[in-house]
Order: C-alpha cells, then structure tokens, then sequence
C-alpha cells in the first residue's frame, strides 16, 4: 500500500512537470489550457462516488489496483494528444482513473490502519507527497534532458503497474471491510449529519490548500516585491513543512488524538496566514505559509479516517462523499480567491485562507470518535 501512495505522487507531479511541453506542442493559450486542465477535475469528481459504491460491493483491493492501472494506462495519453479534443478526452479518463484511485486506496488504508491498530493514515499521505517531491525533482531533471513528455510518462505509467501487480497480494480482501460491530446506534449521529460535518471539514482544509497551491507565488510577488526565484519559496515551504508535518503526524494523533492534532495545528495555520498578512516581508511570508502547511499536514488524512469508520457504513461509502466534498472545496479555493483580490485587494483574499484555516479549527470535535476494534493482521491471496 505504501508503494501506491508513493507512486501515485510521483505520477502525478510527473505529469504537472510536462503540462508546459503539453500546451506548447498543441499551441494553446493558458485560456484553454485551463479549460483542459478542468477535465480531469470533472471526471474526478464524477467517478469519485462510483468507486465508492464499487468499493462497497467488491472490496477496495479490487478497486484499488484496477483503478490504478487504468490510472498508469492513461498517464501518457495527454502528452501524445494530437489536438485539443483529444487532450480533453484524455484528461476526463485520466482525472476519473486517479479520482477513483484516490477513493480506494484510502479504503485499503483505513483497512491497513485497522489492522495496525494505532493511526497511520497521516503516513501514507506523507508517501504521497515525497512522491510528489521525488516526481516533480526527477521529472523536471527528464524534462531538462530533452526526453520526449509521451516516453516519460509511459514509463512511469509502466512502473505503476507492475508494482501494483506486485501489491495486490499483499493488500487486504473485501471480507476484511466487513464490521458487524459497528454498526449504527441510537447514540451515533446519524450517518447524513456526520457525514456533512465531515465533508464541510474536507471542504475547507482543501479549500485553503488549493489556494495555497495556486496564489502563494503570486502573493509573494505582488505584495512582497518577490523575484521569480523567491516566489517559488512560499509554496515549496508549505510543501515541505505539510510533507515532514505527515511524517510525524501519526505520532502525534497516537499522543494528542485527532481531535486536539488537527483542532491546534490548524490554529497554527490560521496564525500563519495572520503573520503573512502582517509582515509582508519575503522571509515572514515563507515563514507563514510554512506554518499553514505544517499545521494542516494531519487534517485531510484524519477526515479520511473519520470518514472510513461511519457507524453503519462501507468505509468506501464514506470515504467517497467526504472526498468529493472535500474535492469542491480544492476547486472553489482558487477561483473564490481571486474574486476577492478582485474586488478588494490580494492581502483580502488571503484572508479567505485565513477563514478556512480557522473553521477547520472549529470544526475539529467532528474527529472525536471510539476506536474501532483492531483487524487480524493475516492476508489472504
């Protein structure tokens, strides 16, 4: 389970690496780049609750590797696009292969988590963002040395299915998802409300790392004067710092529990966001957005968790709508700032982030749950 994380990382930014030779090679404005670029959202968004279900009716195992070597299968497709329909076709399969992938392997690892016996869903995360570090590093180094984006990607589609060949005997089987024992109860929640806590929750730890992900560059340029070289630092400090934040965050949810992890770092984000609308200089900016990924590093993969253990529902189930909700809330991020910079200034529509940041803070109790009874550790071929 591990090496899937891993390499859905490094798939990833292997491809975000190559968008620019894409747009070149098909000579499209950033306009339509933009609207390609939508596609693969789109049918992430529209395959995300379909794996869900297939997930409840046939396992995540099954859905798991199917997903992700359909993902590997389609990874070169946008590369070798002849024209913009194609680029767009490819983009909507690709973006549904990995939205279904992204569903079912948090399945599988809420299962793995189970049987562990202690939280680790923070440590499969941080495998997918040094996947994404170690993807975007050597992809940039591929690029650099003039190898056609179709190849790359080919190749790196082709190690992912044969470690996923390799991964299927060691990941656990549909009869393992099963839990009688917790069914639900007339003290829980009912599964619609918790459900929407959530998803809101998902909502807006994706909405301020959306944002974060699209405008750090941008505020570090317009507001404190940063080249294009120091503009860069911002988000490469939000990345590190959620990157190494996963690292140690199991550790610190076994201690602290998931409630009070996610409740204080996230009111270490929102102090992060306050400091870089404060002091606009380039080193107290990094400094704050730094902090705006360390203290959301555990927030995702611990609704993920929370999500996957809804009295009375497939893990799959849970996991899927918590993830779609949360998915909007990475779409809206972008665009939502951007209207606010417009209409008042880009230190207001940084404030937004700070908002989201804030409400993951108060929205952190929605953690709070009975740890569910361990699973055998034995698999089954």
């Amino acid at each position: 389970m591990a090496a899937i994380f891993f390499l859905d990382g490094v798939a990833v930014a292997s491809w975000v690496v190559r968008i620019p030779d894409a747009q070149r090679a098909l000579a499209l404005s950033a306009g339509t780049l933009g609207v390609a670029l939508l596609g693969a959202a789109a049918g992430a968004l529209l395959a995300m609750p379909l794996a869900g279900r297939l997930v409840a009716r046939y396992g995540s195992r099954v859905v798991t590797c199917g997903a992700a070597v359909l993902y590997a299968a389609t990874l070169a497709l946008p590369a070798v696009a002849p024209s913009f329909p194609f680029l767009l076709a490819a983009l909507i399969l690709n973006g549904a292969a990995n939205g279904s992938l992204n569903v079912s392997m948090n399945a599988q690892a809420s299962t793995v988590e189970r049987a562990h016996g202690a939280p680790i869903m923070a440590s499969f995360h941080a495998l997918f963002s040094g996947g994404g570090l170690a993807g975007a590093a050597i992809g940039g180094m591929i690029a650099a040395a003039g190898i056609a984006p179709g190849m790359h990607l080919a190749a790196v589609g082709a190690a992912t299915i044969i470690v996923t060949i390799v991964a299927w005997r060691f990941l656990y089987p549909a009869r393992f998802e099963e839990h009688p024992h917790e069914e639900a109860t007339a003290e829980a929640p009912p599964q619609g409300r918790r459900l929407a806590v959530l998803g809101l929750l998902a909502f807006s730890v994706l909405f301020a790392e959306g944002a974060m992900g699209d405008w750090s560059a941008v505020y570090l340029r317009d507001v404190a004067g940063a080249g294009p070289g120091l503009a860069a630092t911002g988000y490469a400090a939000f990345s590190i710092a959620m990157a190494l934040g996963r690292v140690v965050g199991d550790r610190l949810t076994v201690r602290l529990g998931a409630t009070r992890t996610v409740g204080v770092g996230a009111l270490v984000a929102t102090a992060g966001i306050v400091l870089a609308l404060w002091d606009t200089r380039t080193r107290a900016i990094a400094i704050g957005f730094g902090s705006v990924g360390g203290g959301l590093a555990t927030a995702f993969p611990s609704v993920l968790t929370a999500a996957s253990r809804v009295p009375g529902m497939k893990a799959g189930s849970g996991i899927a709508t918590v993830a779609t909700l949360g998915y909007f809330g990475l779409l809206a991020g972008p665009p939502l700032i951007g209207f606010v910079a417009q209409v008042t200034n880009l230190r207001g529509g940084m404030a937004v982030v700070g908002v989201a940041c804030f409400v993951t803070a108060l929205l952190a109790r929605s953690l709070a749950e009975r740890q569910p009874t361990p699973l055998p550790v034995q698999r089954a071929a």
